[in-house]
């Protein structure tokens, strides 16, 4: 999937995955993660998410990837903060108090880039990639993150009927990318209203992953 996919999207307006309230799986299973207020979370592909003003709200600090530098100058907008930017690389660096978002690719993020990360929160990236990339992310995610516990948010259906993104990732798929290193446990399943896209029946499950104990 090239990058001008996304930007294409971002310059249309087409950004209908971008919600105007922070998820309900967010709100309601984030805390399982039991983390102390002050941690950082990093979110991939984050977009402006209002996910990032609640998790900012409840006292974490953020950091994030993202493509469209559209999408990041809008979140901060919409924070009301002014970011110092600065290039990093291949990438840009915004940052404000609690906040730390990269633009470019997220394959050229590192964990020297990221420093240290608590956890994560993946709403919009393992679904966002198709098949033959997510392998590729997962292994890349863990890496720069040192595998830090995560909650994740994927989306089930008959990938026949409708193409992504958001792509089909199903509990076998999930296991296969993360079952080495993490203990990954459903925390919620619920069907998607009126179906995904207004198209198909689907199901939005919500994933505590914790690392495994001899890790």
């Amino acid at each position: 999937m090239e990058a001008s996919f996304w930007h294409k999207k971002w310059e249309r307006g087409e950004i209908n995955f971008h919600g105007s309230e922070a998820n309900p799986l967010l709100t309601k299973h984030f805390e399982k993660l039991s983390l102390a207020k002050g941690s950082r979370v990093f979110l991939p592909l984050c977009g402006k998410t209002r996910d990032i003003a609640w998790l900012l709200a409840n006292g974490y600090r953020i950091a994030g990837a993202e493509l469209s530098g559209q999408a990041i100058n809008d979140l901060f907008k919409e924070l009301g903060v002014a970011p110092n930017i600065s290039e990093v690389g291949k990438l840009t660096h915004y940052s404000a108090a609690d906040i730390d978002i990269w633009v470019g690719d997220i394959f050229d993020v590192s964990a020297e880039d990221l420093g240290p990360i608590n956890a994560i929160y993946d709403r919009a990236a393992l679904v966002a990639l198709p098949a033959d990339m997510r392998k590729h992310y997962a292994s890349h995610l863990m890496q720069i993150t040192g595998a830090a516990p995560q909650l994740l948010i994927s989306y089930e259906y008959n990938q026949s009927q409708i193409d992504g993104p958001p792509f089909s990732v199903n509990e076998d798929e999930v296991r296969q990318h993360y079952g080495a290193a993490y203990q990954l446990k459903s925390v919620e399943r619920k069907d998607v209203a009126g179906g995904l896209k207004g198209k198909v029946a689907s199901t939005e499950n919500a994933w505590l992953l914790l690392q495994k104990a001899n890790r």
